[in-house]
Order: structure tokens, then C-alpha cells, then sequence
């Protein structure tokens, strides 16, 4: 699916699956090896190689399949040649549709594509893909982190695996200064069960919820030279953690004052609220919002980790409350209500302890893979005009790599 599109790679986090009937059903929309998959709609830059861990995967009805002829052209080649900055301008400058672009395949066909000579295709795709190995463990070591924190947070908030154990005489497998923070019994509750001792809190008790607004676009004075961050859905679509470093836009101190929230302080949670529900983020700097989010402020004692953990655990229930007839939108009002597990602070505490330490490694890691991707964006096109010899290239990147 386009949201697993990130930085010409796939990512693993949070994808779908389907049955083996269904894979059965659909096998003409398998990938292979080599093939490249484009983001359908919206984010029409956004594309991927498929590699060989995901030969026989599908690709999603919001993908399109590229699948390279007998030309001469070497995937891992044409994947990059496709990244450079003239080609995507011309691709997002051929979509059709003025509020939501869109690719087909015919667009993709007509690209205009420069094809040196195989040893010369082959030389490119290994420089930068030196960069993107690199950027691919950090990925891999970030899902795996991520992995470990959903995991802590499901078996605390919401399986309650340290209560039950402890009610059925089992041990909880926690240190035992931990263990007895948890209680040894269950009991009813609005969300139903839960720890004694714990409460069920509507969302809005536990964050300050706020939604944003666009500065007219029109007037220059908002935008040119902008210093704040802003940010739009698009800035969370091809994020493959949910961590906010950078944004495409930024406004001035008089297109600030015409965002509804403000400025909102590192460490809140984003939520896109609209085209689609879901994208998820926790702003690591000040950022101002537009009208597509939610954005939660912890309140005193409430973790933002738990938080981004509980909005994307609760997420199908999130959109049960949207509406709309175009697309599904959940509004601050529909929001604040929904009700959340609230932990005392002692455990609330102790989630945030073990968890911070994860969370700023892959803060780490997206920081790293950033930077060398800048570096990869860099000598792409440059590489590609014959700009940049191979050879100076090779031993560039075996100083940073």
C-alpha cells in the first residue's frame, strides 16, 4: 500500500496481510524482483524497488506496478534515475487532477528515461545503494524498536498480561519493584475490564486536543521566509517511524498568528484527521498544524510515548467516530470523548522509563538515515550528468559508508 512506499524502499511497519485464498485470487498483481511500485494517488513521488525478500508480495489497488522490458535498463539503476529531481517534477507535473493528483500507467510509460551503458548503471545504483544499505539497517533496527514498544505497550495497556498473571498466581516476569506497582485483580469498567485501581478517561483528560489552520497561500507575507514549521499529512505519509524532523513548509511569525493553535511544543502527538485517519507522529521541534490533524498535548504526567501508543492501538475505533461523505473525518469534538485506560502515574512512569530509551534511538537512526539520504540525493544527479566521475564517487562513500 502506498503508505509502506518509503524512500525508495518497502517498508514493513504497520502492512497489511491477506489470506492465502485471497493471494490465490490475486495473483496477477504480484510483484517481482526488480519490479518499482508508485504511490497511485496523492504522494505521486513516492516509489519503491522491490527487492528480492519481497518477490511474491502484492501490490496494493492504491500502487502502481512498473516492470522494466528488455531495454538495457538495470532496476536498482532505474529506481534512482527515477528519483532525480527533474524526472519527479515531471511525473507530479503530468498527473492528472488539480486537489489530488494521480498516476496510471500510461504516464509512467511516456517518462523520458536515460539509459548509459550497463557498467556505467550498474557503478550508480552501487554507490547509492551503499547509502541506502546503510539507511535500510537503520530502518530494520527502528522496526525492530518499534516492534519492542508496541509490544510493551499492548501487553500493559491493553491484554493487562502483569495483572492477569499475578491474579492467577502466575509470575508477571517483571522486576519485582515493577511487578508491584500492577494490581492482582480485575474489575468493570466503561471500556470493560481493567486493573483495579485504574480509570477510564476520555482522551481529552489526558491531552489538550487542538486542530490547526492553513495561512492564506496567496499572501506572500505568511510564507516567504518562513521559519516555523508547518505541517500538512503529507509531511507524516512517507515517514516509515512515527517521528516528525522536518517539514516541506514553513511560515513566518504573521502566517503563525494565523494558525488557529499556534505553535505547538516539541513532544505533541500528531494525528492526521482526515484523507487518511491515521498518520501518526510525535513532533520533535515546535510545529504549527494544519486543519488535516489532531494534535495532542500530554498533560502533567501523561507520557506522549503512551499516548502515540494508544492512538494507534485505538485507531479503528478513532475512525468508528468519523464522518463525512467525501472522505472520513474525525473532528476535535468527536475526538476528546473517546475513552483511554488511564494507568496510575507510578506505572504511566515506569512505561515511559523502559520505552523513552527505544523511542530516542530511532529518533537517533531517522537523524542518521536523513543525512545520508541527503547525501545519496546529492550525487544522484550529478552522477546521472556525468557531473561527478564513478570513481571520485566510489571513494567518497567509502569515507562515510
Amino acid at each position: 500500500m502506498p503508505q509502506n512506499i518509503c524512500d525508495n524502499r518497502i517498508s514493513e511497519y504497520g502492512i497489511s496481510r491477506i489470506t492465502p485464498e485471497d493471494a490465490t485470487r490475486l495473483t496477477r498483481y504480484l510483484v517481482r524482483e526488480g519490479d518499482i511500485v508508485y504511490s497511485r494517488r496523492g504522494d505521486v513521488e513516492k516509489r519503491a524497488l522491490i527487492r528480492a525478500n519481497e518477490d511474491g508480495w502484492l501490490c496494493g489497488t492504491g500502487c502502481l506496478r512498473v516492470r522494466l522490458g528488455d531495454k538495457g535498463a538495470n532496476p536498482s539503476y532505474a529506481a534512482y534515475y527515477l528519483g532525480h529531481p527533474s524526472v519527479r517534477e515531471w511525473i507530479v507535473r503530468h498527473a492528472h487532477g488539480a486537489t489530488m493528483p494521480n498516476l496510471n500507467t500510461s504516464i509512467l510509460s511516456s517518462c523520458p528515461f536515460v539509459i548509459p551503458p550497463p557498467a556505467e548503471q550498474r557503478a550508480i545504483a552501487h554507490i547509492l545503494g551503499t547509502l541506502d544499505d546503510k539507511i535500510d539497517l537503520n530502518r530494520r533496527m527502528n522496526e525492530t524498536l518499534e516492534a519492542m514498544a508496541r509490544a510493551l505497550f499492548k501487553s500493559w495497556f491493553v491484554d493487562f498480561d502483569p495483572v492477569r498473571a499475578k491474579a492467577e498466581g502466575r509470575d508477571p516476569g517483571l522486576p519485582k519493584p515493577l511487578a508491584d506497582l500492577f494490581p492482582a485483580r480485575l474489575v468493570d469498567s466503561e471500556l470493560g475490564e481493567i486493573p483495579e485501581g485504574w480509570g477510564a478517561k476520555p482522551i481529552g483528560g489526558l491531552a489538550e486536543i487542538v486542530g490547526g489552520s492553513t495561512p492564506k497561500t496567496e499572501r506572500a507575507e505568511y510564507w516567504e521566509g518562513g521559519t516555523h514549521h508547518w505541517v500538512t499529512p503529507k509531511d507524516l505519509s512517507g515517514l516509515s517511524m512515527p517521528v516528525l524532523l522536518n517539514t516541506e513548509r514553513k511560515i513566518t511569525d504573521a502566517g503563525l498568528a494565523q494558525v488557529s493553535s499556534g505553535l505547538l511544543p516539541a513532544g505533541t502527538v500528531l494525528l492526521s484527521s482526515r484523507a487518511p485517519i491515521g498518520y501518526l507522529a510525535i513532533a520533535e521541534m515546535p510545529v504549527a498544524i494544519n486543519q488535516g490533524f489532531i494534535g495532542m498535548k500530554p498533560r502533567p504526567g501523561i507520557s506522549n510515548l503512551f499516548l502515540l501508543r494508544w492512538a494507534a492501538a485505538a485507531h479503528d475505533e478513532i475512525v468508528s467516530y468519523a464522518n463525512g461523505s467525501t472522505f472520513l473525518e474525525i473532528s476535535k469534538s468527536a475526538f476528546r470523548p473517546i475513552l483511554a485506560v488511564a494507568p496510575p502515574t507510578s506505572i504511566m512512569d515506569a512505561f515511559d522509563r523502559l520505552s523513552r530509551p527505544m523511542y530516542r534511538k530511532v529518533v537517533e537512526h531517522e537523524r542518521e538515515s536523513r543525512t545520508l539520504a541527503a547525501l545519496r540525493d546529492t550525487l544522484l544527479p550529478k552522477l546521472i550528468s556525468g557531473e561527478l566521475r564513478v570513481a571520485d564517487a566510489e571513494k567518497f562513500i567509502g569515507k562515510v559508508a
